[in-house]
């Protein structure tokens, strides 16, 4: 599980840091978060091909949020993609999307589906769950988090014991199906240990410091926070429905994170070891994102 840092910037790009985007390499699939203009050239330098990429989900509809879109549609489709694209974001996304497609000349090789959320669950498969929760901005913001499902511990030696040889019948008992052994039935729950704890992560988007983002984020692996300016300008954060680094500790303390991820810093900040030592004196584990930052997101005991 590999967090891949596109664009950590705010409203404006610079030499270093580019458009909000972040992809998370995870359970066989590429997933993008938000895509700021130039978010398919910082994908070409790391190599990692939007062709993989079935998934986006916009914060919301501010342009560094989204205006890579169009950019990234046409040449998907200049490549003659032909697997379906989902598009999930805030109100308003459904008729951005089809102002995108309807835009310049080109022709689209493959169907795009826009969905307008909310609140709650998103998707859910085998291997995750993904959700989201409205957030404090000047327009409406999605915050996200994805949930890694993992299943108990197969015993192997109990099964064993139980008569069962190895084969289809453990593939079962590990999908919850119970089998037959010498006419007994032998359950799951006798060859499976406790439930273990996934991966969590959880991206805020652009938010002023509000309580639903520590709900939302309670004990997640990773917290990625926007920290557009440091606590010195608290006012002016406010006052744009921004966080300072300070809020974004808070709120990682508050819920009960393992790391905080800063993100979309103002470019007034070319120091980012500054923002990262204010955070550090609210909350330890503390990491500023950087463009082609790649996170990888270790695994439970």
């Amino acid at each position: 599980m590999e967090l891949i840092f596109l664009g950590t910037s705010s409203a404006l790009p610079t030499n270093k840091r580019n458009h909000p985007a972040i992809a998370l390499k995870a359970f066989g699939e590429v997933m993008l978060f938000d895509c700021g203009e130039g978010t398919q050239r910082q994908m070409n330098r790391l190599k990692l091909s939007p062709m993989k990429i079935n998934q986006i989900f916009i914060t919301h509809l501010h342009g560094d949020h989204f205006l890579g879109l169009p950019g990234l549609i046409q040449s998907l489709a200049f490549r003659r993609r032909t697997e379906p694209l989902h598009i999930y974001g805030p109100e308003g996304t459904i008729k951005t999307i089809e102002h995108i497609k309807n835009l310049g000349y080109y022709c689209l090789s493959f169907p795009i589906h826009a969905y307008e959320i909310s609140e709650g669950l998103i998707g859910e498969t085998d291997d995750y769950i993904i959700r989201c929760c409205l957030a404090r901005h000047s327009v409406p913001n999605l915050a996200y988090s994805v949930e890694e499902k993992r299943s108990p511990k197969f015993q192997k030696d109990k099964a064993i014991k139980l008569g069962l040889k190895p084969g289809p019948d453990f593939g079962k008992l590990q999908r919850g199906i119970p089998v037959e052994v010498n006419g007994k039935t032998v359950k799951p729950e006798q060859v499976l240990g406790e439930e273990r704890k996934g991966r969590k992560i959880v991206y805020s988007g652009d938010t002023k410091p509000c309580p639903e983002m520590i709900h939302f984020a309670y004990n997640a692996d990773v917290l990625i926070h926007e920290s557009t300016f440091e606590s010195s300008q608290e006012e002016k954060a406010l006052k744009s429905c921004h966080s300072t680094t300070t809020h974004a500790a808070t709120i990682a303390r508050e819920a009960g994170v393992s790391e905080l991820i800063l993100f979309h810093m103002s470019t007034r900040y070319r120091d980012s070891d500054m923002l990262k030592k204010e955070a550090k004196q609210v909350f330890d584990k503390v990491t500023v994102a950087e463009d082609f930052m790649i996170y990888k997101v270790k695994k439970h005991d």
